[in-house]
């Protein structure tokens, strides 16, 4: 699959949320839609980056945004997840990576001389008509909240 860029229409998917939902690109239609990719719940990384989001949140919302993270996580792990990290968004449970393939942030790694197959930690911007606005691929997991509102001032 070739890689999306700003301007390509975001791909469609379904997955289920942590609470079992059914959830759709189609129910983001008419808000902007922030969609971020990350490798695992309750990791150093994942976490931090979540936090940022979650920290970030009514900014964001005020900016029109809505926050949707993805990972190959099951349900019942991203509702611990949730849970522990107080969490304020929804998490897809993308077990069978269809979305991550479907995004093109499925694909090799490397760490500590090793290569695997995993997520490329990456943030798409929706915007209202479903159309790929904005892509981050060198996400600053700390303050991913405060790289999103950046490239919107």
């Amino acid at each position: 699959m070739a890689k999306l860029k700003t301007g390509d229409p975001a791909p469609a998917f379904e997955a289920v949320d942590q609470d079992g939902n059914m959830k759709t690109l189609a129910d983001y239609r008419g808000r902007k839609l922030i969609l971020y990719f990350y490798p695992k719940d309750n990791t150093p990384g994942c976490t931090a980056e979540a936090c940022s989001l979650r920290d970030g949140r009514d900014t964001l919302r005020r900016m029109g945004f809505e926050v949707v993270g993805v990972s190959p996580d099951s349900e019942k792990s991203h509702q611990g997840f949730i849970a522990k990290q107080g969490l304020n968004f929804t998490l897809l449970a993308d077990t069978d990576k269809k979305i991550a393939e479907a995004y093109g942030v499925w694909g090799e790694k490397k760490f500590m001389g090793r290569t695997f197959m995993g997520i490329l930690r990456t943030t798409f911007v929706i915007d209202e008509q479903g159309v790929i606005e904005k892509i981050f691929d060198k996400v600053r997991t700390k303050d991913h909240f405060e790289q999103i509102v950046e490239a919107y001032q």
